[in-house]
């Protein structure tokens, strides 16, 4: 059945460009889409409750270049294409108010959902890339119609930000084929293949970091931080929330499976360094804190969660490095969670608090005491605030324990810089909820320009909905580990298992 959320995506496309589609259609056809692909998903989830691999479809597609048509879907899999269904629906909800071309936006939305359910389904690489770069168009649009702040720059430059990382990734899927044969893409029996070392001292960077673009990997995340201001609310969220996973997701499925000899030592240090693995473990550190820094000294509302953004995924990428169970898990799961959290606050910052005030200036903000005025918005930015802090009881907390534990046991300095991070985003947490909402003591309040229109009823589902989410997995975790631990433990990541595995 999980095959059916591609199709029905695409189809409900399709259903959008017919002619006379009016705005109010727009909203139910795309609304009942995603709601058709969530419902696939969860189905799907409930019954694959071991989280072992599972053939989807696996048809011949260019039988003479041995590639296939082959979706088929594990715990990690599973697991993100979760976050995608939620996510999707839930941005749908924070767009009711798009009334320019609402069509055209709406079929961009759920092309992208397509391209993403895509990827998370693929096991044949040339599949996956083809759906990777379905994901790539939409984006680029999203944004530049309907974005604000220098959308044109942001969409540009998340496009060739995008296209470089493609073009990286690309190459090193040739090599591959090549090397292996010229007989399959077929990302099981590639991971099987003993390809020799010195190749993967090589593929394995160039793949890690073609992937790594799009999940932030500094120095090559500051396309993010600027894609996530000048995006409408539903691409900001789209982004944070599966867009950047698709980066992450590659990073462990392809790079980390198919090399895993990449992440032995060399033999000889160069600057410090040992081993890749050493090298994109700083990396991601270095994202944490700078990430969490630069938030703490923004003025712009949406640029604070942007940059939390970047800082949040390096949380997942340190726990790819971690090369431990626990710590790939925690990965996973801060896949998950940090999809679900980021996506509440773009839709906070973006549709409730933006859409109204018309500024996302904190000094501005500050002194309007918007807790009077939306005290929904304000009473849900702070749980999600708490949320994404990493208070205990929500989905963060127990991601960022894994990755933090398994980081103490691989790096234990950059375990205690990570910490540091943490530290710095309650800082900058309590710094943006305090100015947008509840202002300083000292300031005299003053009321906004204009009436500030209530919370909407789609808007306070959708705030539900995500909280509830991440509430559900903070307290019961094991609705997801069940599946992810399960699919770390396969023979797929036997290659892994053998090398560097802690």
């Amino acid at each position: 059945m999980l095959a059916w959320t591609i199709y029905i995506s695409f189809l409900g496309v399709l259903v959008l460009l017919l002619p006379k589609v009016s705005v109010r259609a727009a909203r139910i056809i795309a609304t009942s889409t995603a709601m058709a692909g969530l419902a696939v998903t969860l189905v799907a989830f409930s019954q694959q409750s071991t989280g072992t691999m599972v053939t989807v479809v696996r048809v011949p597609w260019v039988p003479s270049l041995g590639i296939e048509y082959y979706l088929a879907t594990d715990g990690i899999s599973l697991t993100l294409l979760l976050l995608t269904g939620i996510v999707a629906i839930t941005g749908i909800l924070f767009s009711w108010n798009i009334e320019h071309r609402a069509k055209e936006f709406f079929a961009f939305y759920l092309a992208l959902i397509g391209g993403v359910y895509g990827v998370f389904l693929s096991f044949d690489l040339f599949l996956l890339f083809v759906f990777y770069e379905l994901a790539i168009i939409p984006k680029y649009f999203l944004i530049a119609i309907w974005g604000s702040t220098r959308h044109e720059y942001a969409a540009m430059k998340l496009a060739l930000y995008s296209f470089v990382g493609s073009a990286m990734v690309l190459i090193g899927l040739i090599a591959t084929y090549v090397v292996a044969g010229g007989k399959t893409m077929n990302l099981v029996d590639l991971a099987q293949f003993p390809f020799p070392l010195h190749f993967q001292m090589w593929a394995f960077p160039l793949v890690f970091v073609g992937f790594g673009i799009l999940a932030g990997l500094w120095p090559f995340h500051t396309w993010a931080p600027t894609g996530h201001v000048a995006a409408p609310t539903a691409a900001s969220m789209l982004l944070a929330g599966v867009v950047m996973k698709l980066g992450a997701y590659g990073c462990l499925r392809v790079a980390m499976t198919l090399f895993p000899r990449g992440l032995d030592p060399w033999g000889f240090h160069v600057l410090g360094f040992g081993s890749w693995r050493e090298v994109f473990a700083l990396l991601a550190l270095i994202g944490i804190v700078y990430g969490a820094m630069v938030a703490l000294v923004q003025k712009d509302f949406k640029f604070v969660v942007g940059y939390s953004s970047v800082s949040h995924m390096g949380f997942v990428l340190l726990g790819l490095m971690t090369l431990s169970l626990i710590g790939l898990t925690g990965a996973v799961l801060q896949m998950f969670s940090h999809g679900i959290l980021a996506g509440l606050l773009f839709a906070i910052v973006g549709r409730m608090v933006y859409d109204r005030t018309h500024t996302r200036d904190l000094d501005v903000l500050e002194k309007m005491h918007l807790y009077k005025f939306i005290p929904f918005a304000a009473v849900t930015f702070v749980v999600a605030s708490m949320a994404s802090i990493g208070l205990p009881g929500f989905s963060g907390f127990v991601a960022e324990l894994q990755v933090l534990i398994g980081a103490w046991r691989a790096f234990p300095v950059s375990a205690v810089g990570a910490g540091f991070g943490v530290v710095i985003g309650v800082a900058y947490t309590w710094g943006a909820m305090q100015k947008a909402f509840f202002g300083g003591s000292e300031i005299e309040s003053g009321k906004p320009h204009h009436p500030l229109p209530p919370i909407s009823i789609p808007e306070r589902v959708g705030a539900v909905i995500l909280i509830v989410v991440s509430l559900t997995i903070g307290l019961y975790p094991q609705l997801i580990l069940n599946r992810i631990i399960p699919a770390l433990s396969s023979p797929l990541f036997d290659g892994l298992r053998k090398g560097s595995w802690q």
